[in-house]
């Protein structure tokens, strides 16, 4: 099982990181999810592209690395 991490800048409050957390975990090929302010670890088989596509589609105003 592959590790990815990503940055996060502009993260300012709990309900983005639940909702990039919840975009995160209804990837097909994830199976865990950490997510901060700063970053998320995920655990699984998904592409990176795949990730950030799925946080940039939520329109939070946020930039993803």
């Amino acid at each position: 099982m592959a590790q990815q991490s990503l940055s996060f800048k502009g993260v300012e409050n709990a309900e983005q990181i639940n909702r990039i957390t919840t975009a995160l975990m209804m990837l097909d090929g994830v199976d865990s999810v950490e997510v901060g302010r700063h970053g998320a670890e995920v655990e699984g088989r998904s592409r990176r592209e795949t990730l950030i596509e799925a946080v940039q589609s939520l329109n939070l105003g946020i930039e993803v690395k």
